[in-house]
Formats: structure tokens, C-alpha cells, sequence
């Protein structure tokens, strides 16, 4: 009797000791807030930084919006009651969360915006993104290499698409491809046959290919029905790039007769790459969001471990209350030369899949 009660006292030591070591290594909570599963490209940065952080150690909370901003609200106002350590926020739109932030903040939750500058708040301990900027040059240079300029001077037919409205970084990559577009235009290299230009006219809410289709659909039957034809598109993402194709195969783009515009695109998304392939689209704008992941995982863990982030950029992102130290990462664009070493040859996307 003695021994057994001795190998039970045992066992509930051994049981103690493994739950304090399974509470030890469980370095907390961190809510992912991400926009919505119709784009594949923040499938994939939830997974990565789900994985990135659990093998940290600590607990995730990942939730997807659909694009719906009052589940966004309710969705981030939960993981702070669930006591979030940090929020990882890939906002909807970046004006809407100052209050729910402001929570956050009283709780001592960290906030680090996801590729999206959350805008009007204070509370934004940090933003990791690309550079934004340079995306929007790589997008206009890549126009001009497909358009063959400088050894072909033109004047070309281009319309200019924009992101959504509410959504920061659409002005950074309009802005960058204008940096390049607009002298140009100044001199007739360019030329915006439907005259229509700056974001309030070119934005495209919420990202949506629908939206862009049915804007070009207008586009050409106001003004190509006279014969002319589209020599480029400037598209800000792969998902309006596809919308944009629809409208142009439909009225007789893609043949002999009729080639495809030069047509730009951004996240090297796997329909969009097979596009380049077949010619459709010239181009993408790729962003290893594995590697935002990444460095989005180390930096919530150092800030979290009571380390100082090094290498931030302090000047280039003021949200409207505050300059938000910012990590900038490394754009590439992509098109048929090299999507085999950038895309296929990184892992990014499986050469399977591209068939």
C-alpha cells in the first residue's frame, strides 16, 4: 500500500511538473486579424505567421473578416477579452480601429499593423510591410520594358487602375508608379486616352476584380470603340489584373489581330503567374509574404521578450497622429524570364501547379 501510494504522489509530481512546464512554455496569446480568404495571398500569410509564432511558443488566434469591417471590429475586441499579448492587424480598412486599439493599448497589448498602415491611432506600436513605394515604380518600369521604350517612342494608349481608397498603401503604389508615368504623360509618351487619373477617379474599393472589370468595360466602350486600341494597363494586383483580362477578352483582345495590352499586377498569385505564362498578363510584383511573416513573428517576440527592434525605419509611414516605426521589406518583379528562379525555385509556388 505504502509503494502505491508512493508511485501515486509520484506521478502527481511528474503531472505538476508537466503542466508547469507546458504553462512555462506557452510564451501567451497573439490575435491575427486578417482582411478575408478571397485574395490567396493572405491565406498564406496567416498560415506563415501562425506556424512562425507557434513555433515560438505561443498561442494563435487567427481570424479571417471576409472583408467585413464590423466582424473585423467585433473579431479584435474578442482576442483583446481572450488577453492577446499582441495584435497582428492586416486591416480592412485602416481608419476604423481606433477605438478597439485604444482598448488593446489599456490592456498592454502590442499593435503591429500587417502590410497595411492602420491609420488615426496612436496605438500602432509598429507596421511590417514592403516597400510600397518601389512597387509602384517596378510596376510602371515593368509597363515600359513590355511597352519596349525607350527604343519605341510611342505615343501609347495606357489606363491607370489604382487600389482601394481605404486601403494605405493603394496611394503609396499609385504614387509610385506615377513618379515614373507622369513625365511621360507630360511629354505624349503616355497617353491616358480616357483622361482619367489620381486615385478618387482610379481607385478600386476593396480590391474588387469585379469592380475593375466593369470600370474597363466602360473604359473601352467610351473610348476604343473608334478603332484604337489599349497599349497598356497599369493593374496594382493580380486579382484586378484577371478582372481587367476578362474585359479585354471580351471584346477581342488576346488574338493575331488584337494582342494583349501590357498589363502589370502585384503578389505573384498562381492564376496570375499562369497568365504571364500564356501571355495574358506581362507582369507581377512579388512580395515573399513568408518572409513578412517572418520578420513579423521575430519582431512581436523580441518586443515581447523585452528586446529593442533594430533597423526601423522611423520617417516614411505617418499614420495621421504618429510617424509608425516601420520594417521594409524588398519587392521583385516578376515576369517571364525569371518567374522560374523567383517564384518556382524559392518554393513559393510549386511548378505542378503553374501547368
Amino acid at each position: 500500500m505504502k509503494m502505491i501510494k508512493t508511485l501515486v504522489a509520484a506521478l502527481a509530481v511528474g503531472m505538476a511538473a508537466m503542466t508547469w512546464q507546458a504553462n512555462a512554455d506557452d510564451k501567451g496569446l497573439i490575435g491575427i486579424a486578417m482582411p478575408t480568404k478571397s485574395s490567396l495571398r493572405w491565406i498564406s500569410d496567416g498560415d506563415s505567421l501562425k506556424k512562425s509564432l507557434e513555433e515560438k511558443g505561443y498561442t494563435v488566434d487567427l481570424q479571417y473578416a471576409e472583408d467585413d469591417i464590423p466582424n473585423q471590429l467585433a473579431q479584435i475586441e474578442n482576442m483583446v477579452t481572450k488577453g492577446a499579448k499582441a495584435l497582428i492587424v492586416a486591416s480592412i480598412d485602416g481608419t476604423t480601429l481606433s477605438d478597439v486599439l485604444q482598448k488593446a493599448h489599456d490592456s498592454g497589448a502590442k499593435v503591429i499593423a500587417y502590410d497595411r498602415l492602420i491609420r488615426q491611432s496612436g496605438n500602432v506600436d509598429y507596421y511590417t510591410t514592403f516597400d510600397n513605394f518601389q512597387v509602384g515604380v517596378l510596376q510602371a518600369n515593368s509597363i515600359l520594358q513590355g511597352l519596349g521604350y525607350p527604343e519605341k517612342q510611342g505615343p501609347f494608349n495606357i489606363e491607370l487602375f489604382g487600389g482601394s481608397p481605404d486601403d494605405n498603401n493603394a496611394f503609396f503604389f499609385y504614387d509610385g508608379a506615377m513618379s515614373v508615368f507622369q513625365p511621360l504623360i507630360d511629354k505624349g509618351v503616355l497617353v491616358v486616352k480616357s483622361g482619367q487619373m489620381g486615385m478618387e477617379k482610379v481607385g478600386t474599393l476593396r480590391w474588387d476584380a469585379a469592380v475593375a472589370q466593369a470600370r474597363m468595360d466602360n473604359i473601352l466602350s467610351a473610348n476604343y470603340s473608334d478603332g484604337s486600341r489599349v497599349d497598356a494597363v497599369l493593374a496594382p494586383y493580380d486579382g484586378l489584373s484577371r478582372g481587367i483580362i476578362s474585359s479585354l477578352r471580351g471584346v477581342g483582345y488576346g488574338t493575331a489581330d488584337q494582342p494583349w495590352p501590357i498589363i502589370s499586377g502585384q503578389d505573384a498569385e498562381t492564376p496570375s503567374v499562369k497568365a504571364i505564362i500564356a501571355g495574358e498578363q506581362y507582369s507581377t510584383v512579388f512580395k515573399d509574404t513568408r518572409e513578412l511573416a517572418k520578420v513579423t513573428a521575430d519582431l512581436v517576440d523580441k518586443v515581447l521578450s523585452g528586446g529593442t527592434p533594430e533597423g526601423l525605419d522611423e520617417k516614411t509611414y505617418n499614420n495621421g497622429v504618429k510617424v509608425v516605426p516601420s520594417i521594409l521589406l524588398v519587392p521583385v518583379s516578376v515576369d517571364k524570364s525569371n518567374y522560374e528562379k523567383i517564384v518556382v525555385d524559392s518554393g513559393y509556388i510549386k511548378a505542378e501547379d503553374l501547368k
